[in-house]
């Protein structure tokens, strides 16, 4: 993802809601996971935005997410589980855009995809 502009709103809201007193990346992770996993309300619907390497998806696909992937898969990145082809895998939750979702996990999510777009690392 390309750098997006910096959101003083979005800034506050990590730095008071997501890492707060969170001093190691695997304390950063764990803030992002739960954060998330908290807002989350899967089941639900997105599209896929991107294509990535590790992930099966198309740009325009649509998935079902079902839940977070476990947390130790998430240490370096956000991954959700979806339903695809008759199976159960887990993506880069970078790469997914919610539909007709709750507004609590929309901006989860884009607070995620905005973290991802400054190249901020846990």
């Amino acid at each position: 993802m390309a750098a997006t502009r910096r959101s003083s709103s979005r800034e506050r809201r990590i730095e008071s809601e997501i890492v707060v007193d969170a001093y190691t990346a695997e304390e950063r992770a764990l803030g992002w996971y739960y954060y998330v996993e908290e807002r989350l309300g899967a089941p639900l619907m997105a599209q896929c935005i991107s294509a990535r390497s590790v992930s099966p998806l198309r740009k325009g696909e649509h998935v079902e997410i079902i839940g977070m992937a476990a947390e130790d898969d998430c240490r370096h990145e956000l991954y959700v589980r979806i339903r695809w082809s008759g199976r159960t895998l887990a993506v880069p939750l970078a790469q997914l855009r919610l539909l007709d979702a709750e507004a609590d996990a929309v901006q989860a999510v884009e607070d995620w995809h905005y973290w991802v777009a400054q190249h901020y690392e846990f």
